[in-house]
């Protein structure tokens, strides 16, 4: 899977435009692209287009992509990214008013692994 991949989602591909014009892309933002760009990327890639962000060293974010890949943190949903953009400067979702905006789920094809994931947990918590 490539950059391309992850630019079929408006906002992935909104936070990649944004880091390549060297734009702070928040926290939030970063723990967001790197949840989700895991599932399409190598580390080193993540890593690679992360430290764009002028606001954030690499040891951070090596930290950060590291950690991501060791919990296992799936994509956030919709609402968690909206909860989150209004913690911090950057809108991570361009367009919040519309409600079928920011729904990666919707936005990207993810490997099957992640769908039974989130189907197990559910049944467990039910």
């Amino acid at each position: 899977m490539s950059v391309e991949d992850l630019r079929q989602s408006p906002t992935m591909g909104h936070m990649l435009d944004a880091l390549d014009n060297g734009e702070d892309i928040g926290h939030y933002g970063r723990l967001t692209f790197a949840m989700i760009s895991r599932y399409f990327l190598k580390d080193e890639e993540i890593v690679g287009l992360l430290t764009k962000d002028q606001d954030a060293g690499e040891q951070e974010i090596r930290a950060l992509v590291q950690q991501v890949r060791e919990k296992g943190y799936n994509p956030p949903r919709r609402d968690r990214i909206i909860q989150w953009q209004e913690q911090q400067d950057f809108d991570i979702c361009p367009n919040p008013d519309d409600p079928d905006a920011c729904n990666v789920y919707n936005e990207l094809q993810f490997p099957d692994e992640l769908y039974e994931s989130i189907q197990e947990y559910r049944e467990e918590k039910a």
